[in-house]
């Protein structure tokens, strides 16, 4: 089942069932909806197919991200934002309501490194900020098609930062993929879930945002 609006429906299972492995492969995950209508409004080229799914429990939010692409740039350097964010990435972004004051990101890279922080308006980042430790797991893997990043994120962490407003979160989706003509230098292209309608690229804003809504 595919889903084409800005409204993605996160079907409801049984709890303490959908084990994270970073591969995608429970069962479980066919009775998600498949959100695949990403764009690059900002790049000619179209991009490399994406599948988005999530699920929920009472306990948790569950996502997978699997991108067909094997062409993957990722900084090896060391594990600092800067590496991260010179790397293929997919991303979430959650806010409580349209004024993003503030907002929460979370970048996660092919390795399953995390790049998470509190934002506010006007791409005020504060990197210090961490998803709460044991509220968060997230893992990936690669093949020979594609890689895929899996993850939960507790349902406790959500109302805590007050972002579940009845049963929908208002989310966005995205993905940063790094290309180069001469293996030296690399350039992100953006893609996103809903397009921003901005002139050049901006996921930080309101209009990126979408809505998940927790079905029971």
């Amino acid at each position: 089942m595919e889903q084409n609006a800005s409204t993605y429906e996160v079907h409801l299972i049984t709890s303490d069932q959908l084990q994270i492995t970073g591969k995608g492969e429970s069962a479980l995950w066919k009775e998600a909806v498949v959100l695949s209508n990403f764009i690059s409004p900002w790049d000619s080229m179209t991009p490399s197919k994406i599948e988005f799914k999530g699920l929920w429990d009472e306990n948790q939010l569950f996502f997978c991200f699997t991108v067909f692409d094997t062409e993957i740039h990722i900084d090896k350097k060391d594990d600092t934002v800067v590496s991260i964010g010179n790397s293929d990435r997919v991303e979430l972004f959650f806010r409580p309501d349209s004024s993003l004051n503030p907002y929460y990101c979370l970048e996660m890279d092919t390795d399953a490194r995390i790049m998470d922080f509190i934002a506010y308006p006007n791409k005020e980042f504060n990197y210090g900020w961490k998803w709460p430790e044991g509220d968060i797991d997230v893992r990936s893997s690669k093949n020979e098609t594609s890689f895929t990043v899996e993850g939960a994120i507790s349902i406790d962490s959500l109302k805590k930062f007050n972002l579940i407003k009845d049963n929908k979160i208002e989310t966005g989706i995205f993905r940063a993929k790094y290309n180069s003509t001469d293996n030296i230098n690399f350039e992100p292209t953006w893609i996103t879930w809903v397009n921003p309608n901005t002139e050049t690229p901006n996921f930080h804003i309101a209009s990126s945002f979408g809505v998940l809504d927790l079905k029971h």
